[in-house]
């Protein structure tokens, strides 16, 4: 059999292996090796990746790599060409539904896997979902925008106002919920700012994504999609709020308000926490569980208030011990219009940056204070590095998220960089980006490895 066409990828020993063996890409086989047999498809190669290894996507679902040198044989069950792009479908429609849009910007929910380069990218339309999820047809009628297709951390000013117009768009075609596909990494950042550019909305508004591509068994995706799309249609939560996994297992996905919450996680599916504040409501499948009354209702109106100011020349500085004052005179020179500050303990920095800050604040720059920590508040009369720092002219934030207090300076900036404005607008809450309270039983650390932790946790599994 003449395979040199059909081992796309492999090079070297590994491409040597698969033609010994008499096998291409795609085919079904049992590989023996010294360590054990494994049973599955022979995936293309990733074209940046070593020739030692042979990939193969298991029958359970996972992709693993077998070391060339431990390969005995391999036994060709079968052969199929794969296709891993899923065909949009037409959705159904049926008037006793709620109508639903969801707005494709791209992200993990709506990718696949690039087997020539080994990579996730941005591939599936918001139409190819429904392909995916056929589900969502039980919830309501869906209708997808494609708004553009980037991971989100090439989301940026102009995707914002394209997003804020798209969602004013169709609240006022009469929509009764919006969703938004979106890259997990920046979708607080892009959940703050929404809430800054729509306001008053009548009707939900809710950001998903998955932390898991849609071709690995443990995938969110689906789950995540289902309970973003039930919050849109039937939810009484009328705000900008991102909807994903609550728990690691696949039991209920939180609803947390866009002000307030963070990727605090790289990897697990129940990365997003509410900070300073507690989640919005639980979503399951077939119920809603609020957790608080404190939210803007859903309404009939069909009223949206949209303010795409944005000014782009905002930077957030965490500071660090030993922070050279070079790092403000570069923000200086670059004629930046604000600076968050990232502080330590209840707002501090260093006394080496008070020169240059005070001549960034004489020079028309806003500069704001936010706490490191996540958790707590800027509390900068208590020792004097806080107080110099107020005397400057720093703005304290209360308990403002750092990437919040970003989107918002951002945001400001776009309509006046006179101080007292900035600092009145900075320091009035728009949709809880500020607290007058932390929950008691809100932060809770559950450091791993001491013996009354293992006891708790235990007790809630049995």
């Amino acid at each position: 059999m003449n395979t040199s066409d059909t081992l796309k990828g492999y090079k070297g020993s590994a491409k040597a292996k698969l033609k010994e063996m008499g096998v291409r890409v795609w085919s079904d086989v049992v590989v023996r090796t010294a360590k054990g047999e494994f049973k599955g498809v022979i995936l293309p190669r990733s074209e940046t990746e070593d020739d030692r290894h042979v990939v193969l996507k298991l029958h359970s679902g996972y992709n693993v790599g077998v070391r060339v040198d431990t390969i005995q044989s391999i036994e060709e069950l079968g052969y199929k060409e794969a296709h891993y792009k899923i065909p949009e479908r037409d959705f159904p429609q049926d008037a006793a539904k709620p109508n639903v849009t969801l707005l494709g910007t791209g992200g993990t929910i709506a990718s696949r896997l690039d087997y020539r380069t080994g990579a996730v990218i941005p591939a599936f339309t918001p139409g190819e979902l429904y392909g995916a999820v056929p589900e969502l047809a039980d919830i309501c009628n869906l209708k997808t925008i494609k708004l553009y297709g980037v991971f989100s951390e090439n989301m940026g000013p102009e995707q914002y106002v394209a997003t804020a117009r798209a969602i004013e768009k169709e609240i006022e075609a009469g929509v009764d919920g919006i969703v938004i596909g979106h890259g997990t990494d920046t979708m607080h950042h892009t959940s703050a700012i929404l809430s800054f550019m729509v306001q008053n909305s009548p009707v939900p508004i809710v950001l998903v994504g998955s932390q898991r591509s849609s071709d690995r068994p443990s995938s969110d995706a689906a789950l995540n999609l289902i309970n973003a799309v039930r919050s849109a249609a039937y939810g009484d939560i009328a705000e900008v709020v991102v909807c994903m996994f609550g728990p690691t297992s696949d039991e209920y996905d939180l609803l947390h308000r866009g002000t307030r919450v963070r990727k605090m996680h790289s990897s697990y599916r129940s990365t997003f926490r509410t900070i300073g504040d507690i989640p919005l409501a639980m979503v399951y499948p077939d119920r809603f569980t609020y957790l608080t009354s404190d939210y803007n209702m859903r309404r009939k109106d069909r009223l949206v208030q949209v303010d795409t100011a944005f000014e782009e020349k905002v930077a957030i500085v965490y500071y660090y011990p030993n922070m050279q004052p070079d790092i403000i005179e570069s923000l200086i020179d670059h004629q930046y219009k604000g600076i968050v500050i990232a502080g330590t303990g209840l707002g501090h920095v260093n006394k080496p940056l008070y020169k240059p800050l005070k001549k960034a604040i004489d020079s028309g720059i806003s500069v704001v204070m936010t706490v490191q920590t996540l958790w707590g508040y800027v509390q900068m009369y208590v020792y004097d590095t806080g107080r110099d720092l107020l005397d400057i002219g720093v703005i304290p934030l209360e308990n403002m998220l750092p990437e919040t207090a970003y989107m918002k300076l951002c945001w400001v900036l776009g309509h006046t960089t006179e101080h007292e404005k900035v600092r009145e607008m900075m320091l009035t809450p728009i949709n809880h980006e500020t607290t007058e309270r932390e929950p008691h039983n809100g932060y809770l650390i559950l450091q791993g490895g001491i013996p009354e932790v293992d006891t708790f946790v235990s007790s809630l599994r049995k």
